[in-house]
This record gives C-alpha cells, sequence and structure tokens, in this order.
C-alpha cells in the first residue's frame, strides 16, 4: 500500500512538473526556415522571356528619374547610361551587366551570433510590420504611437518564438522628435533584443548614423567586413528614384549592408492594371534600383523587394489579399530567382480595420502567398492593420503564432523510417487505436503544430473560462509575454557607449517634427 501511495505520488509530481514545463516562459527563438517544398510558379519561359524583354525596353526607351542627385547621374554617365536632365535610360543589358557583383544569398549577423539569419537561398528569414504611425489594441483603442509603443513591440518580436527578426520602424514613436527618433528606435533593438534589426532610411545623415551606432555595437572592422543591418530603399512608383531612398541606400552600400530594393506598387495607380504589365515595370525598377547599389560598393547585398496590392476601384483604397496581388508576388519570385537575387515580398497584409475575420481571410492569404512564391524576406510578417497604417497589439501575437504554421508548411513530408511508422500501425492493427502506440509516445511531443493563442478547448470549458473570442485571448497573451520579458544581456561598455552616442548626436539639433 505504501508502494502504490508512493507510486501515485510519484505521478502527481512527475504531472506537476510537466504542467509547470508547459506554462514555464521560453524566450526561444525557431532557425530562419529552409523550404523544403517546392515554389509554386505561374509564368512559363515565353512569359518570362517577353517580361523580361519589356523591362529592358522601359529602362532603354523611357527611363527612369533619378531627382535631385547629381552625383548619381554623374555616376549613371561613367557607367554608360543615356541621361537627359534627371532622365537615366540605361542601354539593353547594362543593368543585369551590373547586378552580377550582387550575392544571392548572404548574413545579417545578430548580435547573438545564434540569431544571426542567412538571406536567400531556400530560406524565409521573418520580420515584424513596418512604418505604421498610429497603434491599436484592445484596451486604448486606436492612437498615435509612442516610444513606449515601440519599445513594448521591440519586446514581443524578441519574445516570438517564430519571429527570426526585430524589424525596424515597427511603429513611428510620434512622441519623439522627427529628427531624433531614429536614435532611440535603433537603441531599443540593440538593447531590448539581441535579434537583427533593420537601419533607417528617412534621411542619408540618419543612414549614417544607423552604421555607426552599428559599429559601436559590432566593431568598426566588423561592420565593414560583415552585414549586419538591412533597409528598407523604396521606389517612388512609377519608376522614379528620389534622393532621400538613394541617399540612404548610397550610404549602406557603401558600407556593405543590405537594401532591400522595393517598388511600392498599388496596382491600376502607380502600376497597369495588369499582372504582366505590373510584373515588367517592378522588374524595370528593381534592375535600375539594385545596378545603382553596385555602382556605389560592387558586392553590396541587395534584395529585390516587391510590395504589391491591387486598389479598389470604388475608393481608391488599396486591398490585400487578393488573387491579383498573389500572381504578381508569385511571377515577382521566379524573377527574382532568374536574376539569382533574394525576394522580399508578402506580410500579414489586410485592409481590415480591427483583428477580425477580414483581416484573417485577408492574412492567410498573403503569408501563405509569401511561403509559396519563395520569398526571402517577410517584413511585415505580423501585426499589420489598417492598410499598414496601424500596429496592433492584438494581431501582432495573432499573426506572430500563425507564423508557426509556415515553419511547418516549410518542412514538407518527411518519409524516413520514423515517419513511414510501419511498427505503429502493425503494433495497433485493425480496430485499435494510436494514443498509447509506442511511436505516438516517442514523437506526440514534436508531432503537431501547437498554437500559443487559439483556443481548442471543450465548450463547456471555454464557456466556464469566460467564453473568450481569439481577440481576448491574444490580450492575454501580449499580456503574459510582456510580463515575462527578460532584456537580453550586453556589455555595459557597449551600453554606455551607446547611450553617449545618442546623447551627443540629440544634443547637436534642435527639435523637429517635420
Amino acid at each position: 500500500m505504501a508502494e502504490a501511495n508512493t507510486r501515485r505520488r510519484a505521478r502527481g509530481g512527475g504531472g506537476a512538473a510537466r504542467r509547470a514545463e508547459r506554462t514555464a516562459v521560453r524566450i526561444e527563438t525557431a532557425k530562419y526556415i529552409e523550404r523544403n517544398i517546392p515554389n509554386f510558379e505561374v509564368l512559363n519561359e515565353e512569359a518570362l522571356e517577353i517580361i523580361e524583354t519589356n523591362a529592358e525596353t522601359i529602362l532603354a526607351e523611357v527611363g527612369v528619374n533619378f531627382v535631385d542627385n547629381p552625383a548619381a547621374l554623374q555616376r549613371w554617365k561613367d557607367v554608360g547610361a543615356d541621361v537627359d536632365g534627371e532622365r537615366v535610360r540605361i542601354p539593353r543589358g547594362l543593368a543585369r551587366q551590373l547586378i552580377k557583383t550582387a550575392p544571392s544569398e548572404f548574413t545579417q549577423h545578430a548580435r547573438n551570433p545564434e540569431k544571426s539569419v542567412v538571406i536567400g537561398g531556400r530560406n524565409l528569414v521573418l520580420a515584424p510590420v513596418y512604418g505604421p504611425p498610429f497603434v491599436r489594441d484592445a484596451q486604448g483603442g486606436r492612437r498615435y504611437a509612442n516610444m513606449e509603443d515601440f519599445n513594448k513591440f521591440v519586446k514581443l518580436a524578441y519574445m516570438s518564438k517564430w519571429l527570426h527578426h526585430s524589424g525596424g520602424t515597427v511603429c513611428e514613436p510620434t512622441d519623439i522628435p522627427v529628427n531624433k527618433r531614429h536614435l532611440d528606435m535603433l537603441m531599443a533593438h540593440m538593447t531590448l533584443s539581441d535579434k537583427p534589426f533593420m537601419g533607417s532610411v528617412t534621411d542619408p545623415s540618419r543612414a549614417q548614423d544607423s552604421v555607426e551606432m552599428c559599429e559601436i555595437l559590432f566593431g568598426k572592422e566588423f561592420v565593414q567586413e560583415n552585414t549586419v543591418m538591412t533597409s528598407l530603399t523604396n521606389i517612388n512608383s512609377p519608376m522614379t528614384f528620389d534622393d532621400v531612398m538613394m541617399g540612404a541606400l548610397e550610404v549602406y552600400a557603401k558600407n556593405n549592408q543590405a537594401c532591400i530594393i522595393s517598388p511600392f506598387i498599388v496596382g491600376g495607380a502607380m502600376a497597369p492594371v495588369s499582372i504582366a504589365g505590373t510584373l515588367t515595370q517592378v522588374l524595370a525598377e528593381v534592375l535600375a534600383g539594385v545596378a545603382y547599389s553596385q555602382i556605389i560598393r560592387p558586392g553590396a547585398p541587395a534584395i529585390f523587394g516587391a510590395f504589391v496590392s491591387s486598389i479598389d476601384m470604388n475608393s481608391g483604397a488599396p486591398t490585400f489579399g487578393t488573387p491579383e496581388a498573389s500572381m504578381v508576388t508569385y511571377g515577382a519570385g521566379q524573377l527574382a530567382r532568374r536574376l539569382n537575387l533574394p525576394f522580399r515580398s508578402a506580410g500579414s497584409f489586410c485592409g481590415s480595420k480591427l483583428p477580425d475575420a477580414q483581416a484573417a481571410y485577408e492574412t492567410a492569404n498573403s503569408l501563405n502567398m509569401g511561403l509559396m512564391a519563395g520569398v526571402n524576406f517577410m517584413l511585415h510578417s505580423c501585426g499589420w492593420l489598417e492598410g499598414g497604417l496601424v500596429a496592433d497589439f492584438e494581431k501582432f501575437v495573432m499573426d506572430a503564432d500563425q507564423l508557426g504554421v509556415l515553419h511547418g508548411l516549410a518542412k514538407g513530408v518527411a518519409y524516413d523510417e520514423n515517419a513511414q511508422a510501419m511498427d505503429a500501425i502493425r503494433e495497433v492493427g485493425p480496430g485499435g487505436h494510436y494514443l498509447g502506440c509506442a511511436h505516438t509516445q516517442a514523437n506526440f511531443k514534436e508531432a503537431f503544430w501547437k498554437s500559443e493563442v487559439l483556443d481548442y478547448k471543450p465548450f463547456e470549458t471555454w464557456e466556464d473560462e469566460g467564453g473568450r473570442d481569439t481577440r481576448q485571448l491574444a490580450t492575454s497573451r501580449v499580456e503574459h509575454l510582456l510580463a515575462n520579458y527578460q532584456q537580453p544581456q550586453l556589455d555595459p561598455a557597449v551600453n554606455e557607449a551607446l547611450n553617449a552616442y545618442v546623447a551627443e548626436k540629440k544634443a547637436s539639433m534642435p527639435d523637429a517634427f517635420t
């Protein structure tokens, strides 16, 4: 009897230990995705050749504008382009020749080497939402973002297992002067997280600040020899390269840091309404942008970007999760691979005002599109709401949770001896069940992806626990993650040097809010 009681206590202790293990906070980051599934391709060889030929025609005959940037115009003249005012016409084949020095993949180093990522090849790196001026949560509703919001998002990204990257401007902290907020944002990424991050592109001087802060964090020589930042260089579609974005690109390329050369396309407004026409323009713009980065520094990392949405012809508002945007993204992936360049596109795109059913449908379409299109760097992978105007806390954790599905799908189907499960089938036989068989016991922990947000309990249990919907569950998840956040360690001397740099920079200029 005493022995039996001992056994029961041991089982109870084991159960308690397992429950504690399940509920304990673990700061774990999954490795970037390595696809074991094929890319989905929609264009045949004839279509690809037509689009490539037409893109070369655009560059040679229509040209692209490099505005307010005399140095860029001179650089293009020096490599053989025809420059007329601010219009640059690039002879057939020149841009393709120039981009051959851009790497097909590269490593972006994190301050924690275990969290460095390889961008390109068959890899997929996931980064959070970028750029919204507003935030939303269940308690405060929609409001202008501030620095406290920004810090919370960085912490959530750090605590999110399936996110590989801290991102950049996860929201615009409007309580900080425009000319100084990049310093605070970079400090947040560098000190509150140890994942890789993005640099500022809102002014060339701010790009230079980003490089100099990285030199403090990583060491000057390391920065010049390695890539420690990505940056988002948007093209003013159609076919216009402004001096601010190109100025930032010049700084990053010169310092061996990665630039995402990304047309900003709303079909029917910034590009033709047809899929082939949009792809032609996207390719022409990317060719010109990546070529220019290689003029600045041959071998500088560059990413083929494509931000694509369609348009509601009644209201003029952008729409997301549509079949047309998917087709452009699939086609752009094919074009990027033919150029041997890493590909950036897709995200948790939606036009909904709330994290509701519309947001879920559109986001699921957009995320799966990115996985199947062969995207290598997915910005906006979580938190996007209202066409990118809002970063939503609940949707951030809902999306970040669903990114685990992409990891699962990308694994493909295993067919080794364990996966064949013949021993299990023999053990159970006809009419049995697999719950207790040896194969299930050996594999159940890793057999299925498990949500950290969604509810799978029986109705009675769900009702007893308050009948919470997904948004309410996500609110609890946000609170849980922030309450259990643990700041990663940083060398105190490096932290002190970063703070001194930021203080000196801020003191050197008056506040500006425009």
